[in-house]
């Protein structure tokens, strides 16, 4: 691939890539952040000069035409976790969604042979490496595999671990400043804070904790900050993380791997957060198949997996990316993060949902995931199970045993109907299974 020296316009740099992108190439984008917008902006600019095209990427935060079909049969989208963005532009049938485990979207991207990865960058250093900034995902495990073209942001932490390219290693960049989306942290309502508080009251001091984004990791942040010596290995780091570091909590001390380092994959939250990543040596940023590889979370004694799902059957299968049978999110790295805590001396996961929705009229511990409803989790991986009304202890146990468990931290008004669904079921007596 031939491409202008170095640093040029994005216009020029997209007019000679897109000249040598062959029919049906496979493009590959960053997670979130990751994104290089203007490159991205004049690849679709340029749209009606490819023939199927296709850009690959995880959870994108800008919306675009070609996401809603604008451009068919010359530029589409593939999603591998589906944003507040792409979800209703793959309802209406503008883009695809792949499904995968988070761990693996790197392999199964390589097995593609992707003409070439676009992604944002931080400038160089005196030494001549870029960084890949607070996104490192499934980008960072291609680094010498794919060529890379980048838009060097001087709005762009620079972060270290693995996600850093020599100059030698870079195809083509250009230089573009675009302001980093930022997601504020999450309100805290009182039944977000019972269920954290359960979740807390389990975390030991030492412990290795994985916690993401939303209102329930946010609650369970503060209630940790008088703990001592946490570590943190997480896919997502999000501003609760900060917090901890900044009260004592978070030391990483008793950590086997990056002792004394927050592990991460990718950041996502304010512009305090992206501030605390950048030059931060104690942050470390790496590919995604080795932050959610399930043997190295379970290397770290005491580890505690946090992820949140939308339903959960009287088996104690998690339904964490659709509802019913509409796809709303994506696997990311639950299953992986679940396995690993299995994996733990002494770790534990918890799946953790508000017991009802619709203003308590439907309940989210249900005899059977609704029609269609896909597996996220499945019912050997899951080990507990966290309402507002309890925690559900499902490993090692009786299929009846998890279905009383179940019951008892569903809403009180649906545990009649969920006990004689049980009955029905020959879940209802213990030992009858």
């Amino acid at each position: 691939m031939k491409l202008p020296d170095s640093p040029c316009s994005p216009a020029q740099l997209m007019d000679s890539l897109v000249a040598q992108l062959p029919t049906g190439a496979d493009v590959v984008v960053p997670i979130a952040n990751g994104e290089p917008v203007q490159l991205l902006d004049e690849l679709e600019a340029r749209a009606s000069l490819l023939d199927s095209v296709r850009v690959h990427q995880m959870h994108a935060l800008r919306d675009r035409p070609y996401l809603h079909g604008a451009h068919r049969g010359h530029l589409e989208h593939v999603s591998w976790f589906l944003s507040h963005v792409t979800r209703p532009a793959f309802h209406a049938g503008g883009c695809h969604f792949a499904p995968a485990n988070f761990s693996e979207v790197p392999q199964l991207l390589l097995e593609k042979k992707p003409v070439v990865v676009l992604a944002a960058a931080s400038p160089p250093d005196r030494l001549g490496y870029f960084s890949l900034g607070v996104s490192s995902d499934y980008a960072a495990a291609m680094i010498g595999k794919v060529p890379f073209v980048l838009e060097v942001n001087p709005l762009m932490p620079r972060t270290y671990g693995s996600n850093r390219l020599h100059r030698s290693e870079v195809a083509a960049w250009c230089e573009a400043s675009t302001e980093l989306v930022e997601v504020p942290p999450t309100e805290v309502g009182p039944v977000d804070r019972r269920i954290a508080e359960f979740v807390a009251d389990r975390v030991v001091d030492g412990a290795t904790i994985q916690l993401g984004i939303g209102s329930i990791p946010s609650a369970v942040a503060t209630l940790l900050r008088g703990h001592e010596k946490l570590g943190v290995h997480t896919e997502l780091l999000s501003d609760p993380v900060v917090d901890l570091v900044e009260a004592g909590a978070v030391t990483g001390s008793n950590k086997r791997a990056y002792r004394g380092r927050i592990v991460t994959t990718f950041a996502l939250g304010s512009r305090r957060l992206y501030d605390f990543c950048d030059r931060n040596d104690a942050v470390v940023f790496l590919s995604v198949d080795e932050v959610n590889d399930p043997r190295n979370i379970g290397r770290e004694p005491n580890f505690v997996s946090i992820n949140g799902t939308l339903e959960v059957d009287l088996f104690g299968q998690c339904a964490s990316e659709t509802l019913g049978s509409v796809y709303w999110s994506g696997s990311g790295g639950q299953a992986d993060f679940a396995r690993g805590a299995q994996y733990s001396s002494g770790g534990e996961g918890f799946v953790v949902l508000r017991s009802t929705t619709d203003q308590g009229r439907v309940s989210r511990i249900t005899p059977t995931l609704k029609t269609g409803a896909v597996v996220t989790t499945p019912k050997n991986t899951v080990d507990n199970v966290v309402t507002e009304h309890g925690v559900a202890e499902l490993r090692g146990r009786t299929l009846s045993e998890r279905a009383a468990a179940l019951i008892a931290v569903a809403a009180p008004d649906h545990r009649d109907g969920l006990r004689r669904a049980a009955t029905e079921m020959g879940l209802g007596e213990p030992g009858s299974r």
